[in-house]
């Protein structure tokens, strides 16, 4: 049997009119941003993000400058982006609070020199040219889930949420703390940063709570509705007052998380999207696959899109596959491998364009 080369059957197509007989045509202007989230110095997350096509990071550097001096945050940045870059990753934003701030989130003492530092920072991201701040305001507990061992398709292990047996496990040692207090909280926060990052021109992108509910053992969470959100956008209203929109956090909010995102980007209020889904919502969900979960993620990437997005997004909490460790859920390498090739699909498929 005689075989057919490539080019034979790239020109055949191309003279029955289908596809021209030459590579598929470039996507024009900006795009959205893909990215990973990768901390400094995992050397082999950075080559595998650059061998499946992945030209932006977001890096987390909340450890690495605990141990710096703030007078000394300029140099220590300079050097992370220069590490970045020289795996041909391009530094998209930072991920968590750029240095420690759980003295902020609850009010204790000590938290002026938390915001202190705080400021140092954003000035010297600025100097670098790292344009974004994805911090959140869960005070005392971060992203937090009940279970991490749940089975998902073909045996791979998720995560889930079930505040049944979140209350089973009763107070964290910060006992009750009042929505009202967070409130206080969070207004002397915007107001102490809010105006030094808009003269510095970084885009703070606020992360819902995860879960989305309140209280959590105890502890009141705010960032849990979208009208929570244009409160805060208006304590102290700004152009880099914003959001980080993880759809799955709203979708669990039981917004319409389509509208939503169409409105916001119009608005230019959301800076980065985490794009993840879930099964379920409000007191009960548990983590899907990128490909397998409710919603429609060809509409997302096209609301994303025709909204005017061109920012920073990642694939965020995947399932651990196969041969994987599960000693960091949802953080995992393979099944966001599996994300970007889903997404680029969704995105070819749709011209839509990415960098």
């Amino acid at each position: 049997m005689n075989r057919i080369s490539r080019r034979e059957t790239l020109a055949m197509v191309a003279a029955a009119g289908a596809v021209p007989a030459t590579a598929a045509k470039p996507k024009s202007g900006p795009g959205i941003k893909l990215a990973e989230v990768v901390g400094p110095g995992q050397e082999s997350r950075l080559r595998l993000l650059k061998q499946v096509g992945v030209n932006h990071a977001i890096a987390t550097v909340t450890g690495f400058l605990a141990k710096t001096p703030r007078s000394q945050y300029d140099a220590a940045l300079s050097k992370v982006k220069a590490d970045y870059e020289k795996s041909g990753l391009t530094i998209a934003g930072v991920e968590s609070s750029p240095v420690p701030s759980e003295k902020i989130k609850l009010g204790l003492p000590g938290r002026d020199e938390e915001i202190e530092n705080y400021i140092a920072a954003i000035q010297a991201l600025s100097k670098v040219d790292i344009p974004m701040i994805c911090y959140n305001f869960m005070a005392g507990l971060g992203w937090y889930r009940t279970r991490v061992n749940v089975p998902e398709r073909g045996g791979a292990l998720s995560s889930e949420f079930n505040n049944a047996d979140a209350k089973k496990q009763g107070l964290t040692e910060w006992g009750e703390v009042s929505e009202e207090k967070m409130w206080d909280n969070i207004t002397y926060f915007l107001k102490a940063v809010i105006p030094v990052a808009e003269k510095a021109n970084v885009q703070m992108a606020l992360h819902p709570d995860d879960p989305p509910l309140s209280p959590l053992r105890g502890i009141a969470r705010i960032c849990t509705s979208a009208a929570n959100y244009r409160r805060i956008m208006n304590i102290v209203p700004s152009p880099v007052n914003g959001v980080t929109y993880c759809q799955a956090n709203f979708l669990a909010m039981g917004e319409n998380i389509e509208s939503l995102a169409r409105q916001w980007c119009k608005e230019k209020k959301i800076f980065f999207v985490h794009f993840r889904d879930i099964e379920g919502k409000g007191e009960y969900f548990r983590e899907t696959f990128h490909d397998n979960g409710p919603t429609d993620m060809v509409r997302m990437l096209r609301a994303y899109h025709e909204s005017g997005f061109r920012g920073p997004m990642r694939p965020d909490h995947a399932p651990t596959l196969e041969g994987e460790a599960n000693d960091n859920p949802g953080y995992a390498m393979a099944g966001k491998v599996l994300a970007f090739g889903y997404m680029k699909g969704i995105m070819d498929g749709l011209d839509i364009p990415y960098e």
